[in-house]
């Protein structure tokens, strides 16, 4: 009888095993430096002023994904997506967190973060292409691109640009607007990358090097060229802050004392109406409600006392009884007039998908029982004799309306907004940014009137000349300069965006063939 003995299990080899455990240190390495690098692009977002953070973060970001596999540049993304989406969105968890816990902040910046993943599988794909930073950048810029635009019309919030309201590259938003800037700030990030790595090479050099200095280079040679001349003039304005209380969600179903706040500030205006006359004057979002009629004694009085049209935002009934988020200029004689209507909804607020299951994480299901309607017409009303451009609130944040108002002539923009939802957090000075970018982007000052702040005055090169704090009742008075000329990136429109978004498909489109054909030769 043969008894079967067992067969000797083979050693692992030494070698082997040191190399694997080097293999999944380096992983850890690498996913501990891309979680670094995504706390470092919010560290360096507004209110901060450290600019300088946003492209070294997008460094060390490139450098991980550098050769990867696509899966992998998808996993690194999505860590430092959530790494920097996380805390940039905070405000979500002030808002909404005492009574919906934090799904709904995790929710949203997860979805988001995934959008940062796929764009970091594009750039794994493309790191291995000749001239990888350009490529690399252009691939982060249709990423944003997408997320700008799915699922439910978007959500742009932190893109690369908005980190450079104070900084060197803000200038270029002449050029080519966000997508040129975000592009600016990821090319020199895959810049210093590929420096680092090739350090040891100095003939290597001169492509990385280029990828650095040609954004900076540009970014300071546009300097000269921002004009801030009122080539068309000046407006003596007026912005009320009327303030708001701090109830988070409570101020859902408090419209009576935001509208009673701010006729008691622009009442205070009048009274100070010895400081100078006015041209027109800016509420903010949200003061009123009307209905088809559009009739608000108080405001018609209010605008009497002044002597100048009121552009005003609140939220109007039309006759067939959709819904518009609207603002609206109002003569002291004639009352309400021409309005503009909100283009871009915030979804799961003014719009709601899938109501049932909106429920569990949007109060604003019960408090607007049907959705608002948007409009796609550029905002742009002629009051007291100036072309005023108008954008509500998340409107900013998109590329298109203020092209389209600026396009249609506007020589001055405004933001009218309401803020007061997130309490002291960093949502009004994100927002603020994008005012900047918008200013510099179309050479106009831009009016931000906030109902609790933050409001502004910024001129066409992006410089705050005032501001409000938060949570104050606050007039603001100002002589703003009125612009008609165009700058490249008003002309353009969404071409820089969309030849970056083709670029980048381009690459991910050769990486997959390049090898083939290699392969074939």
């Amino acid at each position: 009888m043969v008894v079967p003995t067992a067969r000797p299990q083979r050693a692992e080899r030494p070698g082997r095993s040191k190399a694997a455990g080097r293999s999944i240190g380096a992983v850890w390495l690498r996913m501990l430096a891309v979680v670094a690098a995504g706390f470092a692009l919010y560290a360096g977002s507004p209110p901060r002023e450290l600019w300088w953070l946003a492209p070294i973060a997008f460094a060390v970001f490139a450098a991980v994904l550098r050769g990867r596999k696509a899966r992998a540049g998808f996993g690194y993304g999505l860590l430092f997506g959530f790494a920097f989406l996380l805390p940039l969105l905070g405000w979500l968890q002030d808002f909404l967190g005492a009574d919906f816990g934090p799904w709904p902040w995790l929710g949203v910046a997860g979805v988001q973060a995934l959008f940062v993943a796929l764009g970091g599988a594009g750039m794994a794909r493309v790191s291995r292409l000749p001239g990888a930073p350009v490529w690399m950048a252009a691939v982060f810029v249709a990423a944003e691109a997408l997320r700008s635009a799915v699922p439910f019309g978007g959500f742009p919030w932190g893109r690369l640009a908005f980190t450079q309201d104070t900084g060197l590259f803000l200038p270029l938003a002449a050029l080519g607007g966000t997508a040129v800037v975000s592009f600016a700030v990821a090319v020199v990030g895959g810049g210093l990358a590929e420096l680092a790595r090739r350090a040891r090479t100095p003939r290597r050099w001169a492509a990385p090097l280029a990828a650095v200095l040609v954004p900076v280079v540009g970014g300071l040679a546009m300097l000269p060229f921002i004009g801030t001349d009122p080539n068309a003039g000046t407006a003596r304005v007026a912005i009320v802050q009327g303030n708001a209380p701090n109830l988070g969600l409570g101020l859902l179903y408090e419209d009576g004392v935001l509208h009673s706040n701010h006729i008691a500030a622009a009442q205070q205006l009048a009274a100070d109406q010895a400081k100078g006359p006015l041209d027109f004057v800016v509420l903010p979002e949200q003061v009123g409600s009307w209905g088809p009629s559009r009739t608000d004694p108080d405001l018609s009085g209010v605008a009497a006392q002044l002597g100048v049209p009121l552009v005003v935002g609140g939220l109007g009934k039309d006759p067939d009884g959709s819904l518009r988020n609207q603002i609206v200029r109002w003569d002291p004689a004639t009352g309400a007039g021409d309005r503009y209507v909100k283009q871009h909804l915030v979804p799961f607020a003014e719009t709601i998908p899938m109501r049932p299951v909106a429920r569990l994480v949007s109060p604003f299901v019960d408090r607007f029982r049907s959705d608002m309607v948007p409009d796609d017409k550029p905002g742009v009303l002629d009051v007291g004799g100036v072309r005023l451009g108008v954008g509500i609130c998340y409107d900013v944040a998109y590329d298109d309306v203020f092209t389209g108002a600026t396009q249609e002539g506007a020589t001055l923009l405004a933001v009218p907004t309401n803020n007061a939802w997130y309490g002291h957090s960093e949502m009004s000075y994100q927002q603020l940014a994008m005012s900047r970018l918008r200013a510099v982007e179309h050479g106009r000052a831009v009016l931000v009137a906030a109902t609790s702040g933050v409001s502004a005055v910024v001129q066409p090169d992006g410089t705050v000349t005032q501001q409000t704090e938060l949570f104050t009742a606050q007039n603001l008075i100002a002589e703003v300069p009125l612009r008609s000329t165009q700058t490249l990136a008003t002309r353009l429109g969404s071409a820089p965006m969309w030849t970056l978004v083709v670029l980048g498909v381009g690459a991910v489109a050769l990486s997959w063939w390049r090898p083939r054909r290699t392969a074939d030769a």
